[in-house]
């Protein structure tokens, strides 16, 4: 980077740039699409409820004026991820970002809060199949493109807090989710902690294509959680509170655009101090 690019706005712009969003119809999907968007971004919404894809879609379009695209995908299906990845080059060009972002819940929300000593296996593989064998075929199939296209790309995956840390269980006192008794699921931090892995080894290993990827790494967002929860949360954390949906946006933007381009490998934690006690 030469000298008088520091500090320079346009290191942000993401003009010309082809994002795919997975997870995109989600709580944070809905505003990274947006961020994106914002910045200059084409972008493919994909997500398992292709309706919802579809109108993000067409609210981005109207909003923004960029060219957009909502895909229904089940990012555990080698087949659909295949399809999902063809439509994008078919109808927007080509790759340069992907904000690797989809996860799941088991369908049944009391096997997916049970104990580690009670965690139906099903449950487990169930999880898994989305959290983490998903994160790695859609990484697969775009870094492929990427590296086909010869003009490098940056790739981000969303990870977690307990993809780095074990979970607090005092937080969970009189907490609910949605009217369930909750927890962190040992499926779920296995699979968030298997990401940060994953990413490592692409990084590494897509380095020479110019290919970067980095984890997001997000502490916990407003979403439903009952107001014990919250004020248990906001009282584990330095900054005195749980997330709000717009606050990842800022470092997917600074991942996905030249601003970050000496960056590979990394995790990038937004938990208002969680980690640091």
């Amino acid at each position: 980077m030469t000298s008088d690019k520091v500090l320079n706005r346009d290191l942000f712009d993401l003009t010309g740039k082809i994002a795919v969003v997975t997870g995109a119809a989600g709580i944070q999907g809905t505003r990274v699409t947006r961020g994106l968007a914002g910045f200059g971004a084409s972008i493919a919404c994909v997500d398992i409820i292709g309706q919802k894809a579809k109108e993000l879609a067409e609210d981005i379009r109207n909003e923004y004026g960029v060219q957009t695209i909502g895909i229904e995908c089940d990012v555990s299906s080698p087949v659909a991820v295949s399809s999902m990845i063809e439509t994008v080059r078919d109808q927007l060009g080509g790759i340069d970002i992907l904000h690797n972002n989809a996860a799941g819940k088991t369908e049944n929300l009391e096997d997916f809060f049970a104990s580690p000593e009670d965690f139906k296996f099903s449950a487990w593989r169930e999880i898994m199949a989305i959290n983490l064998d998903g994160m790695f075929l859609v990484a697969q199939a775009a870094g492929k493109v990427m590296i086909e296209q010869g003009r490098g790309g940056s790739i981000i995956q969303t990870s977690s807090t307990y993809g780095i840390l074990g979970p607090d269980p005092r937080i969970y006192e009189g907490s609910e989710y949605l009217g369930h008794q909750i927890n962190t699921p040992p499926a779920y931090a296995a699979s968030k902690a298997g990401i940060v892995g994953l990413s490592k080894y692409l990084a590494t290993y897509w380095a020479p294509y110019g290919i970067r990827v980095n984890t997001l790494v997000p502490g916990g967002v407003e979403s439903g959680q009952n107001k014990i929860f919250q004020s248990n949360y906001g009282n584990r954390t330095p900054l005195g509170r749980m997330a709000h949906r717009d606050e990842m946006v800022g470092a997917v933007i600074f991942l996905a655009s030249g601003a970050s381009s000496y960056m590979t490998g990394q995790e990038i934690v937004v938990d208002g101090g969680w980690s640091a006690w």
